[in-house]
């Protein structure tokens, strides 16, 4: 059973980390650099554990006598990386339809309309895809 404990602090990842492991799970996930306390407190929380990840920023801060430790217990720590900024609105096959109308000569203002993206958004669109061909 995979565990994902995000808190703003490492008292309250502890206190967390306390209320949400258990013997059935083996793999964690934390926001902040595991630490020697947090790693202690997970080890005695969730003692079949067998991979704690972080997140890809804070890996290298991490003690290397503690991944060490870790490995010979047989758990590895690794960095994880999970998705940073705002998700993408359209998907990939949204802005293909929008370029293949743009190559087809459809303006704009007609492809905003048909598909229901805003003016401001299909231009936006136009100007990263590169298009040119619009206009003419």
């Amino acid at each position: 059973m995979r565990v994902e404990v995000k808190a703003r602090n490492n008292s309250e990842l502890i206190r967390k980390l306390s209320e949400v492991l258990n013997d059935e799970v083996t793999e964690v996930y934390i926001n902040l650099r595991p630490t020697k306390e947090i790693l202690v407190r997970i080890l005695e929380r969730a003692p079949n554990v067998r991979r704690i990840s972080c997140p890809p920023s804070l890996y290298p801060k991490v003690s290397k006598k503690a991944i060490n430790a870790l490995a010979q217990m047989g758990i590895e720590l690794v960095p994880e990386g999970y998705p940073r900024g705002r998700p993408r609105k359209y998907d990939e096959s949204t802005i293909r339809e929008v370029q293949d109308l743009l190559m087809n000569g459809v303006p704009p203002k007609e492809i905003s309309a048909r598909m229901g993206i805003p003016l401001r958004t299909v231009y936006y669109m136009i100007e990263q895809l590169g298009v040119r061909s619009w206009r003419e």
